[in-house]
């Protein structure tokens, strides 16, 4: 896909957290980068059965209600012993993304309840880029790591505060936004992203 230099570019999100991270991500290059707060638009109902369903499916509906390209992100935490739960569905447990505490505690009481000490985990990100020409590009990024609890931590968001990445002997919620920003799965995915569109800087 390529892209005109001074595009708007509007992040598929309310969530300020995700918005701050994506837009960290397109700062090298010359877009004009918006979010879904600044055009007042609702959420649509994600019915997609997968991170890359629900990545489009906002993507899309940012371009149909303004007109400009779009880029999406649907993220959430896998965890092994749980059967893959939270999942899609992680905002959702923590109570429509207000309450990531009663997420965190949820989680903690779900592998109390199974008995387990496998506490591994994945934080899975699907990108969805949607031009109003129709054209789109859905990639994804995994990083793989374990659970812990309490939750550590007072940087970052979500689920961060329990996940310590492989290799790591901090969660995400401890470590500094600029190197989570390098490293964490929106990231992987976005590297993948990257080789999928490009921007004519010519005027």
């Amino acid at each position: 896909m390529k892209l005109q230099k001074n595009t708007i570019l509007v992040i598929a999100s309310h969530n300020l957290g995700k918005v701050a991270e994506i837009r960290e991500l397109f700062k090298e290059f010359p877009l004009m980068i918006k979010d879904a707060n600044e055009f007042d638009l609702k959420e649509p109902e994600e019915t997609g059965t997968t991170f890359a369903e629900n990545a489009l499916i906002k993507a899309r509906a940012v371009v149909a209600a303004t007109g400009h390209t779009a880029i999406s992100d649907d993220s959430g935490l896998v965890v092994f012993a749980l059967q893959g739960e939270p999942g899609i569905f992680s905002a959702r447990w923590a109570l429509d993304a207000k309450d990531f505490n009663f997420g965190i505690a949820q989680i903690e009481k779900k592998l109390k309840e199974a008995g387990t000490t496998d506490f591994t985990a994945k934080f899975v990100c699907a990108l969805a880029l949607c031009a109003p020409n129709g054209e789109e590009e859905i990639v994804e990024g995994e990083v793989f790591g374990r659970l812990v609890f309490p939750a550590r931590g007072t940087k970052g968001f979500g689920y961060d505060p329990i996940f310590i990445a492989d290799g790591m002997m901090q969660t995400y919620g401890e470590i500094e936004s600029k190197l989570k920003d390098r490293i964490n799965h929106r990231a992987v995915a976005f590297d993948k992203l990257k080789k999928l569109f490009s921007v004519n800087e010519s005027s």
